[in-house]
């Protein structure tokens, strides 16, 4: 009998904020029994982005399976020749039901997806006022009700269409009702796949007041990399989430951020715990693969930054844990992964075949044997400005920015915060120049030459500032 599979994905959530996991200033019983009764992956990333939005290709690369720049450019649809997960599973005799935030297209959604409830097709929005849609089994979704939200810029608007809004219901309890409906009403002898994507922790930071209050600012503690702003000017200082708190960043401002996203996480992980009670009250626990991961991570004051759109541990590492049938108990995996290599896994604990069109490497060996590394080193790009390499040591990240161009070099043994940039000690010129190499041979593998709104690519600024 194949397993069920419940896959959870929160929007924003940083890698280091789960209680068992090491944060102690955090409240998530609920994440921490997932950890307890499942696989972490400590080291669990994201390629980064191709647009300001991070969280648009981050997605479409999870559920494809492909690499960053072998998807539709900024992941906003996915291509019909690119077999979705819900699509496959779908395939292979699975019943599919999508619940929350679908940042990938219309289409995308209705072919991955048997059934679902209330769908919220959207960037981000009014957690207590979300333009939803029920289940379109002509897979339309031509609802009237229409809202602009502000994207990456002051000036810049999408649309998010809806049929109806569960006025003052936030959005983590809608999506968990939904699901919670969908486990006690199933009837059917086919396994499912219920995936479920929360609009938390992202801002609007807004939630129940039991979480609103539960952090008290002045006892959170600002983090050691902490600035009132990056050292280097790479065109992202005024695009929205950059903007959400002012110039020079302040430790008031700050504390108070991380408080309300702490707030947002332990909300959340409450209404995560209420579906997975609903899950083994059906009778369904023993037989479901659960996944818990995010869509990208956050800065919040660290490197003086506040959004995702960098190449910092902080915005490219995120939580991933496995649990559940044939998944071994409270440990840890250090072996580097991408979200795009969920997919060929869960086809693998599934026994299912993987499709040709699915990049990633399945993560199975290194779930059942903590000595097996899936991949050595990883490679990193945002837009036509950044592109960064990481070994089992050391990260090269570069910049290319107008008519300049600066290199950080980073221990993440001996400085994991990023603090200490070493690229101008000779010393470590042979280093450089490894993970130079690797970088290469990442772009030509990963078809890395696309261009962007300048007109050029990263690599034809980066050759002609280094001629």
């Amino acid at each position: 009998m194949k397993p069920n599979i419940l896959f959870f994905l929160t929007d924003d959530q940083r890698f280091d904020t789960i209680s068992a996991l090491g944060n102690k200033e955090i409240h998530t019983p609920n994440l921490d029994k997932l950890v307890s009764n499942g696989v972490t992956f400590t080291q669990a990333h994201i390629p980064c982005g191709t647009s300001g939005a991070v969280c648009m290709p981050s997605r479409a690369m999870l559920h494809t399976g492909r690499t960053l720049f072998h998807i539709e450019k900024e992941g906003q649809n996915i291509p019909d020749n690119h077999i979705t997960l819900g699509e496959h599973l779908k395939n292979q005799g699975y019943q599919t039901f999508g619940t929350g935030k679908w940042h990938n297209g219309v289409k995308s959604y209705a072919r991955s997806f048997t059934c679902g409830d209330n769908i919220f097709f959207g960037g981000m929005d009014d957690h207590w006022n979300v333009p939803l849609n029920h289940y379109d089994p002509t897979g339309k979704y031509e609802g009237r009700l229409k809202r602009t939200y502000s994207f990456m810029t002051s000036n810049e608007t999408r649309i998010s269409i809806g049929d109806h809004v569960e006025a003052g219901k936030h959005s983590s309890e809608i999506f968990c009702d939904a699901s919670i409906d969908f486990l006690y009403n199933y009837d059917s002898v086919d396994p499912f796949f219920l995936y479920i994507a929360f609009m938390a922790p992202h801002d609007p930071r807004t939630m129940p007041e039991r979480f609103m209050n539960m952090y008290n600012p002045d006892d959170i503690s600002l983090p050691d990399n902490f600035s009132q702003e990056h050292p280097i000017d790479y065109g992202i200082k005024e695009i929205r989430d950059e903007i959400l708190t002012p110039y020079p960043r302040t430790e008031k401002a700050i504390k108070k951020h991380i408080a309300e996203y702490y707030g947002m996480i332990s909300h959340l992980d409450h209404e995560l715990g209420r579906v997975i009670t609903a899950l083994e009250e059906t009778g369904q626990y023993d037989n479901t693969i659960i996944v818990f991961t995010g869509d990208n991570g956050l800065a919040l004051g660290q490197h003086g930054l506040m959004g995702k759109q960098s190449c910092y541990e902080h915005s490219i590492r995120v939580p991933l844990i496995f649990s559940g049938k044939g998944i071994p108990t409270n440990e840890r995996r250090d072996s580097y992964a991408y979200l795009l290599d969920i997919y060929p896994t869960l086809c693998d604990l599934a026994d299912i075949d993987i499709p040709d069109s699915v990049e990633g490497r399945s993560l199975l060996n290194s779930i059942q044997d903590n000595k097996h590394i899936t991949r050595e080193n990883l490679y990193f790009a945002y837009t036509d400005t950044i592109r960064s390499v990481k070994d089992e040591r050391y990260k090269l990240i570069e910049y290319v920015s107008g008519n300049s161009n600066e290199t950080q070099l980073f221990d993440l043994i001996d400085d994991p915060l990023e603090m200490n940039n070493l690229y101008s000690n000779k010393n470590y010129e042979d280093i450089v120049i490894k993970l130079r190499n690797e970088m290469f041979k990442y772009r030509d593998n990963w078809n890395d030459d696309s261009s962007h709104e300048s007109g050029e690519s990263y690599w034809e600024k980066y050759e002609k500032l280094n001629q």
